[in-house]
């Protein structure tokens, strides 16, 4: 298993990732003219609930479709039994929001689904579209907390309710899958390589593109998926399965003996007899020597066909030795696909030692995810590489986030919803966010404030308020103030740069690196503080109080 971004590991198809087409970026309020559209073509005003529409025509009938209203995305708890979430999905949502607009036969297929509703509401849905929306959003690849809204919609309450099913569905996953593959990365320590292989065991064509994509984001170094690849700029690896080893029998499978004019198999026999390696099964010899002819600068084995320490490491060696000594070619290296990986990798790089490649790497598969990968931290092991698949892609841990999109203010009164469960209970109207840094350049809480209340300053404390708890409180003097959402499409603009995946992957790495350490721990990690300004507390339990009735008892 080879990766294309890397010296030691190219990739064996050669395949070369400078020449693809640029993303084309938003450069005007027609961006589906100018094919600023979502990757997906199943990403339009359709791909969402009946009840969006239904509630929208509701809306329209009262005549308040264009009253002014402001939602918030955000989920309630971290995943994975984790304290920290990563943000993704924005590039999406900004091509959606972007090139919305319902198609003639969309609004053909709603006149069956409706056909009891005024003809003129279908008619203002064919007008309908986004130039009176505007978003704030965190970046893409910011380290996210619960309760933090990461996007804020503003506009008329008809088609800001349209936007939340759809906006929901292209962050929900994204987040979910950066968050999954940054928690592997930490698993598995900053010098693997970690390949994301999960194509074939995703939740169709759809999931697997967004797994590739911000698996990539959230700190994995490559992907199997090839249209990944071409779409998303990011490298792409894949050497052989079990099937290549053993569609081979004898010799006389190889088209010839020789690689270009000098022979090559009659040397690896040779070179088998001279080890002592007898035992091995000669058909796996002959299928590593096929496809050391087709690759030999990037020759990876894969070695668990039948024995892996008596047959496939053995034969791995006999035919990175021809290579490296007599046609001075690089072998790479071998993949395990099962067995104890932490012995089996232990033994192999004793091998490899032994007979003078001790830079052939080991890549290891087999049903990997982030208990495996500290399991193997705390055993020891000699893999360099990576290749996780199922339990990456599908979120085996926690399949789902749970972001949700709430209304917050309308007509520029606050709006909210109790609940007995504190933690449905909504936080009204609409607010800005900042992140407090402390001296050591650490995170130490974010801060919530109304709307209208001035920003905090770098110097002076300032007292932050748990949302729920009123006796949780703390005075904070940060060092640095950043104002985290931020404005990025409106009047039919978009007004940030669309991020590549490796842009995404340096933000993570950097926004990782201001978190404390136990913060980010598997094991029990603390809670970050996510906090809501006094003035702010005030307001919303006034309001809270204000909304809730007052039960009698008799």
């Amino acid at each position: 298993m080879s990766q294309s971004d890397s010296s030691s590991t190219p990739t064996p198809a050669g395949l070369k990732l400078d020449n693809l087409p640029k993303k084309p970026q938003p450069n005007s309020p027609m961006s589906r003219q100018h094919g600023f559209v979502p990757y997906n073509s199943l990403v339009t005003p359709l791909l969402t609930d009946m009840y969006q529409v239904t509630m929208c025509y509701a809306y329209w009938k009262a005549n308040r479709h264009e009253e002014h209203a402001v939602f918030e995305l955000f989920f309630r708890k971290n995943p994975f039994q984790g304290e920290f979430t990563l943000f993704c999905g924005l590039e999406e949502v900004l091509r959606f929001v972007s090139s919305f607009e319902f198609s003639k036969s969309d609004i053909e297929y709603l006149e069956t689904v409706l056909p009891n509703c005024d003809p003129k509401f279908l008619e203002w849905l064919a007008d309908v579209d986004t130039s009176k929306v505007t978003l704030h959003s965190m970046e893409e690849g910011s380290v996210v907390f619960p309760r933090l809204p990461l996007i804020r919609v503003e506009g008329p309450l008809g088609i800001c309710q349209l936007l939340e099913t759809t906006l929901l569905n292209l962050t929900n996953f994204s987040s979910l899958i950066a968050t999954n593959a940054q928690r592997m990365r930490l698993a598995a320590g900053a010098d693997k390589k970690l390949l994301e292989f999960g194509l074939r065991r995703a939740q169709g064509p759809d999931g697997a593109m967004t797994a590739s994509r911000y698996a990539c984001v959230g700190g994995f170094d490559g992907t199997s998926n090839l249209l990944a690849g071409k779409l998303f700029n990011v490298g792409v690896a894949g050497t052989h399965a079990h099937a290549f080893v053993s569609s081979f029998r004898t010799v006389a499978d190889l088209a010839s003996t020789k690689m270009g004019d000098e022979e090559f198999w009659e040397d690896v026999e040779k070179k088998r007899e001279e080890l002592g390696f007898t035992n091995t099964n000669t058909s796996e010899l002959v299928a590593f020597v096929a496809y050391a002819q087709a690759f030999p600068d990037s020759f990876l084995a894969l070695v668990d066909t039948y024995d892996t320490l008596h047959s496939g490491v053995p034969n791995f060696i006999c035919v990175a030795l021809v290579l490296r000594d007599k046609f001075q070619r690089k072998p790479v290296g071998i993949r395990l696909d099962s067995g104890d990986l932490s012995y089996l990798s232990r033994q192999a790089r004793q091998m490899f030692k032994k007979y003078g490649l001790e830079k052939a790497i080991i890549v290891a598969s087999n049903d990997i995810n982030e208990d495996v990968l500290q399991s193997l931290s705390k055993q020891g092991h000699e893999i360099d590489s990576f290749g996780i698949g199922t339990n990456l892609v599908t979120c085996q841990a926690q399949p789902a986030l749970g972001m949700v999109y709430k209304l917050v203010e309308c007509n520029g009164q606050p709006c909210v919803k109790l609940s007995n469960e504190f933690e449905k209970t909504t936080l009204p109207g609409k607010k800005r966010v900042y992140r407090l840094i402390g001296k050591d350049s650490v995170a130490l809480v974010d801060l919530m404030k109304h709307a209208d209340e001035p920003a905090p300053r770098p110097g002076e404390t300032i007292r932050c308020c748990h949302p729920f708890v009123e006796r949780k409180r703390c005075d904070v003097r940060p060092s640095e103030v950043i104002e985290i959402l931020k404005p990025v499409f409106q009047d039919s603009k978009v007004l940030v740069p669309m991020n590549s995946v490796e842009d995404a992957r340096k933000r993570v790495q950097k926004q990782m690196s201001i978190l404390r350490e136990d913060h980010v721990r598997s094991l029990n990690p603390a809670p970050y503080k996510v906090s809501i300004s006094e003035s702010y507390a005030v307001f919303a339990r006034e309001l809270w109080q204000a909304n809730q009735p007052i039960e009698l008892f008799e």
